[in-house]
């Protein structure tokens, strides 16, 4: 079956959401058929325990503009996402949640914008209902220490969801990385971009299987490290602090023998000290695995993915 163009993809990473699933189409399909002459919802699915799959199938049987890519297993949300965006055909496309916490009524502004010439329209939250403290703390860090230090900087309370224009999406296919971090890519490409403001609600059913605290923390450090090389200037500081810190102790305690007071260093100062030192080494060889192992997962070239089988949609 050829993927036939349609001015509008909307592409939903899913696992285990079949609470969540009718709901959404509720709301997104009367969106889109007030919005665009065309468009398409592609489901691209982690296989999950629940009947998410087969609420799509039922969804494409009744309406054919909903498609689904399903995975050999879970490879998780960042590729997902973009396995969905690479099989998708729209002249531009949405990515979204299918728990609703992004609203589908805020995609005819987003068009609107892309309509006017943008080719990225990212949304930017205001309120972030249903998050916990301690995430919109880390949250707020991650972006700060990341605006910091990379060579590219990604638009402060933003997440995936965001319309991206079909060339954008040419683009994207250019970068085969094995750990895939969208927000960076599309901030790394570049093009006209713009912001619609947003207040993000709760989630509508369940608990989030994608983005829960680990998996936020994880995806950020990929970005971390997949676009900034701060955490290895970080080492070399700590190594040059251990290096100094060692070289000035052993003058104070070369000038104190010298003058003939006593100081006796003790075993404490000792294990102190070596604590110290291991410490550092141990967080500089901690960040320098991560480069060493992206290194060679890029090298390897494996696939990012596999789909097992897919709903309206050529596999490729």
């Amino acid at each position: 079956m050829n993927n036939e163009a349609v001015e509008l993809s909307v592409v939903v990473p899913v696992y285990n959401e079949s609470d969540n699933i009718p709901e959404f189409l509720a709301r997104m399909v009367p969106v889109l058929e007030a919005s665009v002459d065309s468009y398409e919802i592609v489901f691209s699915m982690d296989p999950g325990t629940d009947d998410s799959e087969q609420l799509v199938v039922d969804a494409a049987a009744a309406n054919p503009a909903v498609k689904m890519l399903v995975f050999s297993r879970r490879f998780g949300q960042p590729t997902a996402t973009l396995a969905g965006l690479e099989h998708s055909s729209g002249r531009a496309a949405v990515v979204i949640d299918v728990d609703l916490q992004d609203p589908p009524d805020l995609i005819p502004e987003m068009l609107e914008r892309w309509r006017a010439g943008f080719d990225v329209v990212y949304a930017q939250r205001g309120n972030r209902d249903g998050e916990t403290l301690v995430k919109k703390v880390v949250a707020k860090l991650g972006y700060g220490f990341l605006n910091r230090f990379s060579d590219v900087e990604i638009p402060r309370d933003t997440g995936d969801f965001r319309l991206i224009d079909r060339r954008v999406i040419d683009q994207l296919e250019r970068f085969p990385e094995a750990h895939g971090f969208l927000r960076g890519l599309v901030a790394l490409i570049g093009y006209d971009q713009t912001s619609v403001a947003y207040d993000r609600a709760a989630r509508h059913s369940g608990r989030g299987n994608y983005n829960r605290f680990l998996g936020s923390l994880r995806i950020g450090f990929n970005g971390v490290v997949a676009f900034s090389n701060a955490l290895l200037n970080l080492s070399t500081i700590l190594g040059f602090l251990a290096a100094g810190a060692s070289f000035v102790t052993g003058l104070v305690y070369l000038g104190l023998k010298l003058s003939g007071a006593d100081f006796p260093l003790g075993n404490p100062t000792i294990v102190i000290l070596i604590l110290l030192l291991g410490g550092f080494q141990l967080i500089c060889l901690g960040v320098l695995g991560q480069y060493i192992g992206r290194i060679y997962d890029e090298a390897k070239r494996r696939p990012r993915y596999i789909v097992d089988r897919a709903v309206g949609l050529d596999i490729r």
